[in-house]
């Protein structure tokens, strides 16, 4: 087999993996002590024992919340496939009361293959929400309401919130509220007759810790032995991973990731980049991989910004750092014309422009928000004689420079603060 084709074969699989929350999460389901666990548990009770329960799953995002849910009802629709009924709300969305019970009238009825009415009003949809919760109860099927961006439905007069928890006070009503929030504070929000009738059960995700996102990077990353990939190359695979995995740049590669941003979500978008960069000609992922995919996460747009400029554009963010380096408080294009004319005298530079074409270089860089006005004030004097300020730092308008191919020595030079203060 060609290392091409073998390489196309790993890619897919890798990707399969990350693209799979249910095998991403997976390990959650050995563990008696995991989210996953516990919440599995209260929806199944209440699904078995045919009572009420209300939970509040509190986190960041892309802590995994959403993922550990629809696995836990995944499971739960196969062991009891008749007896759940799941309607789901985004705050987002349905935080108006109104649209609020239109929706769960509107889901009610396509779960039980009923007609909806359009033109029912408010009071009518929360009636026949609550003769629903009657009827599903009688006839032993729990409906699950999943209530995404929680406390959005907490602002207002949480209607909604209270006509579900109330109908659930009923000996007939079999259902579960479960509300996600990325706010840790959630339940502070609900009224006090809304608060009596909540059960006050929560569950805290948090992100990994550094050893808990290696791991998963480990089984996301390695290949399985009994794959149909040729053996000698899962052996070569996982030996040159494995090696990368203990050596100290991945390391400062991980802590660099992670220091942004240690949520699931960020680490499964990485080690896609990471599958992206595999060398296809070998079929193997190498440091260079981790490296690169980390660069393109901690792309800026500012940079990106930057490394198109022309010559002109950067002798004018040139000319403006050094007015500041001299603390000068206020300068104007008036200003910066005279300190771009000192520094084509002094350097006898070719790189002469007429004021004109540097006028319209000066407002390229104010469209791209490079520079910007310094205060609101004078917005009825000439563009010449307003004040600006760069909105770069020095060590970004340095990168800029050696990163732009066409960038001439001279300007390399003017940043040399030590030489030319």
């Amino acid at each position: 087999m060609a290392a091409a084709p073998v390489a196309n074969q790993a890619q897919a699989v890798l990707r399969s993996r990350l693209c799979d929350p249910a095998f991403v999460h997976s390990p959650l389901r050995s563990s008696p002590d995991t989210n996953y666990s516990k919440l599995k548990y209260l929806v199944n009770s209440s699904v078995s024992e045919a009572c009420n329960n209300s939970v509040l799953l509190l986190g960041p995002r892309g802590c995994g919340k959403g993922a550990v849910l629809d696995m836990v009802l995944e499971d739960l629709k196969t062991e009891h496939p008749d007896a759940i009924s799941v309607i789901r709300l985004n705050g987002m969305l349905h935080s108006d009361d109104n649209c609020a019970t239109k929706e769960i009238a509107r889901q009610l009825c396509l779960e039980h293959q009923l007609s909806f009415s359009k033109m029912a009003s408010s009071d009518d949809n929360t009636e026949f929400m609550i003769d629903m919760l009657r009827e599903c109860g009688l006839a032993h099927k729990t409906v699950i309401f999943v209530l995404e961006e929680f406390d959005l439905f907490a602002q207002g007069k949480q209607r909604l919130l209270y006509s579900l928890l109330d109908a659930m006070q009923t000996l007939t009503s079999q259902a579960v509220v479960i509300g996600m929030s990325c706010r840790l504070d959630a339940d502070q929000l609900l009224e006090k007759r809304v608060r009596s009738r909540f059960s006050h059960r929560k569950l805290l995700f948090v992100p990994s810790s550094l050893d808990d996102i290696q791991r998963l990077m480990e089984r996301l990353l390695m290949l399985d032995k009994d794959s149909s990939l040729p053996t000698n190359y899962v052996t070569e695979y996982n030996s040159r991973l494995t090696s990368i995995f203990g050596s100290k740049k991945f390391t400062g590669i991980l802590n660099s990731l992670t220091d942004a941003d240690a949520t699931t979500s960020n680490i499964l978008r990485f080690l896609f980049r990471v599958v992206s960069y595999m060398e296809m000609e070998s079929g193997l992922l190498s440091m260079e991989c981790f490296t690169n995919a980390l660069s393109s996460m901690q792309r800026q747009p500012k940079m990106d910004s930057l490394q198109d400029l022309s010559i002109l554009e950067l002798y004018i963010l040139v000319c403006m750092n050094r007015l500041e380096d001299k603390e000068q408080s206020s300068y104007n294009f008036n200003s910066i014309m005279k300190e771009y004319r000192s520094i084509q005298d002094a350097y006898r530079t070719s790189d002469k422009y007429a004021t004109t074409v540097c006028f319209r270089a000066f407002e390229h860089l104010l469209d791209r928000e490079l520079i910007t006005f310094a205060d609101s004030k004078g917005r009825n004097v000439a563009l010449e004689y307003r004040p600006v300020k760069l909105l770069i730092s020095s060590r970004e308008l340095a990168e800029a420079l050696k990163i732009n191919t066409t960038c001439p020595a001279v300007l390399q030079k003017l940043l040399d603060r030590e030489r030319y203060m």
